[in-house]
Parts: structure tokens; C-alpha cells; sequence
């Protein structure tokens, strides 16, 4: 029991921390957006089910001693991948998505696979080893340890291990798994060879098998909580808060939600979650329909991480009041695996191609109550068989179908008055026109989720002036206006937005622009007119900003701008020593780097601070805070890093740009470390 024990605690683990592991060292190749987190998701999610589907395979068609050396061979083809570590000359074919499929496979496949056989290959030696035996509590200590894993990265691993020391420790921890496998997979062959007797006890190979209809709730189930696991987390990382590993609470829920199930199945009462599912849809409807910015952010976490909770259990509680015989569970398994992966595949891949809104969440939260209106009626055949039971029965239907027309409306509410609304890999856009009463007219924005990304005055007393992140009284706008007496300046612009920057173009300028979404550039040209507008010359190009600076020759720009935001965040990889010099390697010896650290929840200046100090350079902080009256600029933090000499000859022209300190104890965020925990606001 000891080996089986370990075994599975062990794989659990490595499951899900090489889960954050890979996911960050492949962050900055797809520009540091959240939406990478959910391609990975759908890669878990498929080798997950492909383990499983080669577990079944395995219990079904291969006797103890054949299993053990199949496994053994794989086992040891896996350790020549080690240790994790993504080929650096990786090239992407153009489809972020696949391209991130592709990268995984080829860096941590089949390790990732092998873990993903154990629980359910290990459980069912357990089961063939003691007659009567019920292997189901092994699932839950997997959970457990996944759990553990997740919540360990962030707290513990992150901030004292380079990403380099990540993927080895892990890769060390897996070998080691792979000796207590290989010793189970002995033991079972050992074991059943010197017994001779049948693997099941008496009477049970004459279990009825499972029918269609029961096999579809197996996967139905965990399908409608992957969907809304994923949907959930989508809408707190671009619709509430963009804040740095904010996936980690609804997976964390996700995964109590089956330990309790599976470990204290008696916990799921009907009489209690039932009612509280109606709480949550009722919640999770009027999230979708009000106006999100108008709910705080701990408060809109809570109900969504709550009501996924509640969701979950639902699901999950129902999925092991349907578990079947142990003869039966690696069928059990691979259908639960399937229906997690068909979820994943729907919100990771349908969803962006044939939606422009985030449907798959009303969808996700439709099914849901229809799963538990199904579970509910065929639970009590007697009651609903009855008059009041009919009754009762009309009511629910009734209730269905207006909760589904609700959710319709507020989706459709959600982008109504929308002049464009678009979606891709990179997430939602849409251009709205707003009049906020204010006297200044109706003006253009460019939204990414609830974020503003840039605006554009249509009155004509407006029209043309730079606003929001941009206007003249900012760090940019001074900056820019104290090197006026330049001639020939060269910008560089990480991140297009809808242009506004090009307004600050003379004749003779250049304006060189970095963009990822392949979305903005069309939209900041039918929908904006700055760039029409400037007198510069604007060069687009497309991809990460970093990574093609990275491949060019120098480009003596006065100013290199970095305003590339995910969601409310810069990407790290934006942000570290080996971004800095690349962004210095570019710049005139008296140009400025400019960098826009306005958000809500991180302090940035630190980090800035420590890469212009490992350069020689001095950061200065500009904040500008609007009057109420002052309908062109928003409350803005702008970070300027430049020689000791230049911000001499600048003088007063940068206002009250502060020097930055060094913070005592502080680490230096390289492409290997980065610790967002040290720098929450």
C-alpha cells in the first residue's frame, strides 16, 4: 500500500507543478498573455486523457507481467527528455494555440503522459491485487496532492527558484518517480503470478457493463466543470482583474471540489447543494449582465470563485454517486477524462474561432442546470412519477428555459451598441462609443475585457489631442515635449493600442511600432483615425515586441515606449534584465525609455529601478493625477529611464519626475526569476 501511496502522490504532484513550471517558461514566446495559460490547460487536459485512454488499454488487453514491462520501457524512454527545458529554436507556425500544442509535446509530452497513466493504472492494480478492495480514495489523495502542488508553486516555488532550477528539481523528483512506478508495476506482475487466481473476486465478471446512457453522464459531467472552470477563469483574468496568477484559485476550487467528492463522498448532500446551485446560477447571471465595473474586485472573486465551488461539487458529487465497480474504473476514468478535455477543447479552441463574446460562459452555466434538472428527476422516479411530482416537474422546465433566455439577453446586452466586437487567441475587443456626461462629447474606446486601451474624442475640439494614458501633462507627453528642439526623431513603440502616441509625430519623425494581436492594427486603422492623422511615418511591425527587437539591427531610437499591457498587466518577460538590454542596445545614448506601469494591483517601479541600475541608467517616476474637470488624461504612472546626463539637459521639462530608490532586499527580475508576490500593491 506504502508503493501505491507514494506512487500516486508523487505523480499527482509532478502533474500539476510542471503545470505553472512549463507555463512560465514558455510565457514570453506568446507574448506573456493570460490566453496561453488556457492553451496549456487544453494540453493538460488532452494528455490527461490519453493517459487515461492508455490505462484502460493497458488493464483490458495486457496480463500483470506484460503491463509491467510495457510501462517499465516507457518509463525509461521518458527519463532521455530530461530534463524539462522548451527548445530555444522553436519556431511557431503562425497559430499561437497550435503552435503552444506543438511546443509541449515536443518539451514535456511524454513525461506528462506517464504521470497521467498512474492514478487510475495504479488503482486498478490495487484492485486486481486484494479482492473487494475500493480503490476510489486513491483518487482523491491524487487530488490532494494536486492540489498541493498548485498552491505550493506560487508560495514557494516561484520565489526562491530560477525557472532553470524549477525544471530541474522537477525533472530530479520525476526520475524518482519513475523508480517507484517502475518497483509497483514489479510488485503487481510478482504479485500476480505467484497467486494464480483470478484478478476480481467471484461473481464479478458477470457485472453488468455500463450503459450509453450512463457512459454519457460520465462525461457530460466533468465536460460541463471544465467548461466552467476555464470560462470562470477567463472572465477573472480579462473581464475583473488581469492580476498574475489569478487561475490558481478556480483550479484550486476545482480540485476540492473532487477530493471532497471522491475522499468524504457523504459531505455532497443533495438537500444542501441544490439550493445553493440556484444561488450560484442566480449570481453568475447577474455578474454577466450588470456592469462589472461597478463590483470590487474581492468581491466579484469571491462569488465566482464560490459559485464555481458550488458547481463543482454539483458535478462532481453526482459524478461519484455514478462511479461504477472497480472493474470497471478505468473505463470510468477515461470517460471523465474525455469529458474534461472536450470541455477544454471547446473553450481553449471552438470558442475564440466561432464566438466574438465569451458564450462558452452562459453555455457553460446553462448545462449546468440542466445537468442538475436531469440528475434531480432521475434521482426520485417515484416523486416525479406523482401528480405534485409532474407539477414540480413543469416548474423546473419552466425555470430552465427563462434562465437560459436570461442568460441570452445579457450576452447579448454585453455587446450591444458595440461598433466592432472581435476575439481571437489574444481575447476580446471591442470599440464602443460612450458620451460619460461630461461635456467633452462621445468619444471611441478600444476595450480589452473591462480595460480601456486607448480612446479617441470624435468632437472636433478634441479630436486631435493626445488623451488618456497619453496626454501632455503624463511622463510621455512631457518627455516628448522637451526633445521638440530634435530633429528626425526615432520612436519605438511597444504595443499599438489604438495609436494615440502618433499624435506627438512631426514631419521628419518616425514612429516604429511593435504589435502581437493581429486584431489591433485593423482596428486602429478603421476605427481611429491617429494614424492617419500624424505627420510621421509610422512602420508596423508585427509580433512581440521584445522578440523582434531581439532579431533586428540597432535601431537609434530617441524613445522606445513600452506600452504592451495584458489585460491590466505588462508582461513580465517585458520586464526583465535581458528585455532592458535589448531595449538599451536600441537606444541613442541620450534616448529615453519610457515604460506605462499604471495598474491596480502591481508596484512596478522596483523592477524598473533594477534593471535601469544593472545599466548604469537612473529611473525616474512620473504620476499625474487629473483634475475632476479635465476630460483628456487619466490618472497615469510613467517610468523614465535614461543617462544621468540627459535628465541634467531636460531639466524642469519632466516636471516632478522623482528618482526612484533602490528597495532594500529587492531581486532583480531576470527571464529565469520573477516573484509577482514581492511587488503586490
Amino acid at each position: 500500500m506504502a508503493v501505491y501511496v507514494v506512487t500516486i502522490f508523487l505523480a499527482a504532484f509532478l502533474l500539476f507543478q510542471i503545470q505553472p513550471v512549463i507555463a512560465k517558461m514558455i510565457l514570453p514566446r506568446f507574448g506573456g498573455t493570460s490566453a496561453v495559460w488556457s492553451a496549456c490547460m487544453l494540453f493538460f487536459q488532452a494528455g490527461l486523457l490519453l493517459g487515461y485512454l492508455y490505462a484502460h488499454w493497458l488493464h483490458r488487453r495486457l496480463n500483470a507481467r506484460k503491463q509491467a514491462i510495457v510501462h517499465i520501457a516507457l518509463l525509461a524512454a521518458s527519463l532521455l527528455v530530461l530534463p524539462v527545458a522548451p527548445g530555444a529554436s522553436w519556431n511557431g507556425g503562425g497559430n499561437p494555440s497550435l503552435d503552444i500544442l506543438r511546443l509541449l509535446a515536443a518539451s514535456v509530452g511524454l513525461p506528462y503522459f506517464m504521470l497521467s497513466t498512474t492514478s487510475p493504472l495504479l488503482q486498478s492494480w490495487y484492485a486486481r491485487a486484494r479482492a473487494g478492495a475500493v480503490p476510489y480514495r486513491l483518487f482523491a489523495l491524487s487530488n490532494l496532492a494536486s492540489l498541493v502542488a498548485l498552491l505550493s508553486y506560487p508560495v514557494l516555488v516561484e520565489p526562491n527558484l530560477t525557472t532553470l532550477a524549477q525544471g530541474r528539481a522537477w525533472s530530479v523528483a520525476y526520475a524518482c518517480f519513475a523508480l517507484f512506478c517502475a518497483a509497483g508495476a514489479v510488485m503487481n506482475a510478482l504479485r500476480r503470478e505467484a497467486k494464480k487466481e483470478p484478478a476480481m473476486a467471484a461473481g464479478v465478471e458477470d457485472e453488468a457493463a455500463p450503459g450509453s446512457k450512463l457512459r454519457a453522464l460520465w462525461m457530460a459531467l466533468p465536460a460541463c466543470a471544465s467548461i466552467l472552470l476555464l470560462a470562470i477563469t477567463n472572465y477573472l483574468t480579462q473581464d475583473v482583474a488581469a492580476i498574475p496568477f489569478l487561475w490558481i484559485v478556480p483550479l484550486s476550487v476545482y480540485l476540492l471540489s473532487f477530493i471532497v467528492c471522491f475522499e468524504a463522498p457523504r459531505l455532497y448532500v443533495r438537500a444542501v447543494f441544490y439550493p445553493l446551485l440556484g444561488a450560484a446560477l442566480a449570481a453568475m447571471a447577474y455578474m454577466l449582465w450588470t456592469d462589472r465595473e461597478g463590483i470590487r474586485v474581492i468581491a466579484a472573486v469571491a462569488i465566482s470563485a464560490g459559485s464555481l465551488f458550488v458547481f463543482s461539487m454539483v458535478c462532481h458529487g453526482e459524478l461519484a454517486r455514478l462511479k461504477p465497480h472497480p472493474r470497471h474504473l478505468t473505463a470510468y476514468y477515461l470517460m471523465l477524462s474525455a469529458g474534461g478535455a472536450a470541455g477544454g477543447v471547446f473553450v481553449g479552441l471552438i470558442a475564440p474561432s466561432v464566438f466574438n463574446a465569451y458564450y462558452e460562459f452562459p453555455l457553460g452555466l446553462a448545462l449546468c442546470a440542466a445537468l442538475a434538472a436531469w440528475m434531480l428527476h432521475a434521482g426520485y422516479p417515484r416523486f416525479f412519477a406523482t401528480r405534485f411530482g409532474t407539477a414540480c416537474q413543469l416548474a423546473m422546465l419552466a425555470a430552465l428555459s427563462a434562465y437560459t433566455v436570461w442568460l441570452g439577453i445579457s450576452m447579448r446586452d454585453s455587446v450591444a451598441g458595440c461598433r466592432v466586437v472581435a476575439r481571437n487567441f489574444y481575447g476580446q475587443l471591442r470599440v464602443k462609443d460612450v458620451d460619460e456626461d461630461d461635456g467633452a462629447g462621445m468619444r471611441r474606446k478600444l476595450l480589452h475585457g473591462i480595460i480601456n486601451h486607448g480612446q479617441q474624442f470624435l468632437d472636433a475640439e478634441y479630436r486631435g489631442k493626445p488623451c488618456t494614458y497619453y496626454c501632455a501633462e503624463s511622463g510621455i507627453g512631457r518627455a516628448i515635449a522637451a526633445t521638440d528642439a530634435r530633429n528626425g526623431r526615432r520612436f519605438g513603440v511597444i504595443g499599438l493600442g489604438c495609436g494615440t502616441l502618433a499624435l506627438y509625430g512631426r514631419p521628419g519623425d518616425v514612429f516604429r511600432i511593435y504589435e502581437i494581436n493581429p486584431l489591433v492594427p485593423q482596428l486602429a486603422r478603421n476605427e481611429f483615425t491617429y494614424l492617419r492623422d500624424t505627420p510621421a511615418r509610422v512602420e508596423l511591425v508585427m509580433g512581440d515586441g521584445r522578440l523582434s527587437l531581439e532579431r533586428e539591427p540597432d535601431q537609434q531610437f530617441d524613445f522606445l515606449i513600452m506600452d504592451a499591457f495584458s489585460g491590466d498587466s505588462v508582461p513580465v518577460h517585458l520586464l526583465t534584465r535581458e528585455a532592458f538590454r535589448t531595449y538599451l542596445r536600441h537606444l541613442k545614448p541620450d534616448g529615453i525609455l519610457a515604460v506605462n506601469i499604471s495598474n491596480k494591483y502591481l508596484d512596478l517601479a522596483p523592477v524598473i529601478e533594477s534593471d535601469a541600475a544593472q545599466f548604469g541608467k537612473m529611473a525616474l517616476e512620473s504620476r499625474y493625477e487629473p483634475d475632476d474637470d479635465d476630460v483628456l488624461c487619466f490618472g497615469v504612472s510613467w517610468m523614465l529611464v535614461m543617462d544621468p546626463a540627459t535628465r541634467a539637459e531636460l531639466g524642469p521639462a519632466l516636471g516632478a519626475a522623482e528618482r526612484i530608490s533602490a528597495r532594500p532586499g529587492f531581486r532583480a527580475w531576470t527571464d529565469d526569476f520573477s516573484d509577482m508576490f514581492e511587488i503586490l500593491k
